[in-house]
């Protein structure tokens, strides 16, 4: 996980130090957060798309929907525990299978950087970087999630059942939009889960900064000190 910390350990050292980041070219600035946005959604991806990437880690792990979360005592004393751990387990791994398909658009988000981007990255508040990728990826990753979970879940019968429900008391206004199928809700919570953990590494490497680790952000911290 280093590739991540380069890019955030620029974040501090720049805030922290007051930095002149006009001593270093825009150019060798903006190469070298492209770089480390590169690296570190990469990373982040990686960790999350395999096999219990969500299920096994409690941070991101996917929940039953509220509303079943609400009658989960009831459904299993009536026999449905079996059912209940087939759909957590199904949504977790729906979203196991639907992050790879973050990784190009995450990259293809920090080659188009800008010099006006990167200079709010560097002015921004705790999770700026993360900021920028939610605001450039996640329409697209949406309508790139959906359909692989709903392949993913659509064999579940509980899921299917609450779908049937679900839809109904959206019609009445009791269930919100992002809940209404299934595959909405592992679809939204795969992107919190993603971006939760891109999030929590800014947070860590800006209170803990460490060196960096390729040519073009070791120049821009020699320029930054």
């Amino acid at each position: 996980m280093r590739t991540i910390l380069s890019f955030f350990a620029l974040l501090v050292i720049s805030a922290q130090a007051g930095a002149d980041l006009s001593s270093i070219s825009n150019t060798d600035a903006v190469s070298g957060l492209k770089q480390a946005l590169n690296d570190g959604s990469v990373a982040a991806v990686a960790k999350l798309g395999v096999e219990n990437g969500f299920f096994s880690n409690p941070q991101v792990k996917i929940p039953l929907p509220p509303s079943l979360k609400r009658v989960e005592g009831a459904m299993r004393a009536f026999g449905m525990r079996k059912q209940a751990d087939e759909l957590v387990l199904s949504m977790n791994r729906a979203a196991e299978a639907a992050v790879p398909e973050a990784k190009q658009l995450l990259v293809d988000a920090a080659k188009k950087m800008s010099v006006q981007d990167a200079k709010q990255i560097l002015t921004g508040g705790a999770t700026a970087g993360t900021d920028y990728f939610k605001r450039n990826t996640q329409t697209q990753l949406t309508e790139r999630f959906l359909p692989i979970v709903k392949k993913a879940t659509e064999k579940v019968g509980l899921a299917q059942q609450y779908n049937s429900i679900a839809s109904q008391g959206a019609s009445l206004g009791l269930v919100k939009d992002d809940q209404v199928t299934i595959e909405r809700y592992v679809t939204q919570k795969t992107l919190d889960g993603l971006y939760f953990m891109i999030g929590e590494q800014e947070k860590a490497f800006r209170q803990n900064p460490v060196g960096a680790t390729s040519d073009i952000v070791k120049k821009v911290f020699g320029a930054l000190r």
